[in-house]
């Protein structure tokens, strides 16, 4: 068998992906159909710039969910006499079977790679970006709403962190000497318990004057919440549901680590604009408590600019996750990491630059639609 034109190439990728193109149709289909009832995220496709980075933002997302369907080949398999081979390049004793976009120095599928390097990066960007906006949110508030002596020093500390290159701090956080020490995981038991205290100040605020409702949904969330806290934190769960690779574990809360001053300090100043309203001096007058005021009137107020920061904030953590892969410190040293796969490609980039090239394009894509996604909110939210 000879090696496939470009053209076939590129019409396999294209035919392979087609899980992905059902999927993004269906989503447009369904957001159009029902574009105002959908709120700010309807009106987002009022935006061409809008919907091409939602495009690309669901392109990978899809694609890391039917990674297995997509892939004719494991990301870690080893196929004797396809090391370094060009695009196209049929694989020996199997039948119309093709390394798309060739294979790297140790003989992997390079698109393989590449799609399975997708769920990497789309199961800790968000999730550790949503913990940081748990952190910045539980502690900006306060710090907007009160101020005084308390603003003081939650600001100094989050000053503290953020005048430390981030880079630098990132890198610092995950070496395995760190690791040694035990500061990931003292930090994990300090920054999980947020989303605990954050989503229990909802309930409480929301269900203050219905006891019973109250006391089952705070149940449940200290059940649940405690559960996972054990688990990820401490690796202690009984059942086994829980857990997190000591390796993760340190990439995860450095990203948490690191936004979190950022985020605090949006939250806090839009708190210190949102708090002069007349309706937040409406609900100081009903004798609604301060918590209920910044939970239920202020951080809604001030859902657009944390919406679009978040998107943009997921973005600015694939790229921190791409350098710490590229400097060999990503989750595992086998992992399909994207940039961990374009260092490896890097080496070898004059004999077959495909194993560097197709990593750093799917890198490149993903971050630009969700700097994409994040104009279009912003250009939709400004409207409100």
């Amino acid at each position: 068998m000879d090696n496939m034109a470009w053209y076939s190439i590129l019409a396999a990728i294209i035919w392979d992906f087609l899980p992905v193109w059902i999927s993004i149709t269906l989503v447009f289909a369904f957001s159009i159909m029902h574009q105002k009832k959908l709120g700010l995220y309807g009106k987002l496709f009022n935006s061409n710039v809008g919907m091409i980075g939602l495009g690309l933002v669901l392109f990978w997302i899809f694609t890391a969910v039917f990674a297995d369907l997509i892939t004719q080949f494991d990301a870690y398999s080893q196929l004797s006499g396809m090391k370094n081979k060009h695009p196209g390049t049929p694989v020996q004793g199997m039948e119309d079977a093709y390394y798309l976009l060739g294979g790297d120095r140790l003989a992997r599928d390079v698109f393989s790679r590449m799609v399975y390097g997708s769920q990497t990066v789309l199961i800790i960007a968000p999730a550790a970006t949503l913990f940081a906006f748990m952190v910045g949110i539980t502690l900006g508030l306060p710090a907007g709403y009160f101020t005084g002596h308390l603003d003081s020093v939650l600001s100094f500390i989050s000053n503290l962190v953020l005048a430390f290159p981030v880079i630098l701090l990132f890198y610092l956080l995950v070496t395995p000497e760190i690791r040694a020490t035990g500061i990931p995981i003292y930090l994990a038991a300090v920054l999980f318990v947020f989303p605990i205290v954050f989503v229990l100040l909802l309930f409480k605020t929301r269900f203050i004057a219905q006891p019973q409702k109250l006391k089952a949904y705070v149940a449940v969330t200290l059940v649940l919440g405690l559960w996972a806290y054990s688990g990820l934190a401490f690796n202690a769960d009984p059942l086994g549901v829980w857990s997190m690779d000591p390796n993760l574990l340190n990439i995860f809360v450095s990203v948490v680590f690191v936004n979190s001053p950022t985020v605090f300090r949006i939250v806090r100043g839009l708190t210190l604009d949102i708090k002069t309203r007349d309706y937040v001096a409406a609900a100081q007058t009903r004798g609604e408590t301060p918590w209920y005021i910044m939970l239920w009137e202020i951080l809604p107020n001030a859902r657009g600019p944390l919406i679009v920061d978040f998107c943009l904030r997921i973005g600015y953590t694939t790229i921190l996750l791409g350098t710490l892969g590229f400097f060999g410190l990503g989750v595992s040293p086998e992992s399909p990491d994207w940039g961990l796969t374009i260092n490896e490609g890097r080496k070898l980039i004059t004999l077959n630059p495909f194993p560097a090239i197709a990593p750093a394009l799917a890198l490149m894509s993903l971050v630009l639609g969700l700097n994409l996604l994040a104009d279009g909110l912003r250009e939709q939210s400004l409207k409100d």
